[in-house]
């Protein structure tokens, strides 16, 4: 089970002043890795599964059951679907549309178990909101 995404998105519930903690110590033993090394970190409780995409890293973390390949992959699959939505996803379009980027993990996780996998079907919703904007 997915307990949270290192986009402020989390799936167990974690006290909002230990939040900063947790999320600060997170990225700085990601950082601190260096290329060689696998992208798999046991942490404390969970486990910390990421992949760097020139300077954007995306952080899963994960309880001891989870498959760190499965999540590895599905970490990919989310950002194959952000470019698609995006045109070729950047650290500044996380920032600037971060409630669409919850949107897109809305579709593909519920409740820390992943749900849908098929880039069509995620960003349907997301689709239909944009033309119900510009309208």
């Amino acid at each position: 089970i997915i307990s949270f995404f290192l986009l402020g998105k989390y799936y167990e519930h974690v006290e909002i002043n230990k939040r900063t903690l947790l999320e600060t110590e997170v990225i700085r033993s990601c950082l601190s890795r260096s290329n060689e090394q696998c992208s798999f970190i046991e942490f404390k409780d969970f486990k910390l599964i990421y992949r760097q995409y020139a300077a954007l890293f995306i952080v899963v973390g994960v309880n001891d059951t989870e498959n760190e390949m499965a999540i590895y992959g599905f970490i990919h699959n989310f950002v194959e679907v952000l470019d698609e939505y995006f045109s070729r996803v950047s650290e500044l379009d996380i920032m600037f549309n971060l409630n669409k980027v919850h949107i897109i993990l809305d579709e593909m996780v519920l409740n820390g178990c992943i749900v849908q996998t098929n880039r069509a079907r995620i960003l349907a919703p997301l689709l239909i909101l944009d033309k119900m904007s510009e309208s």
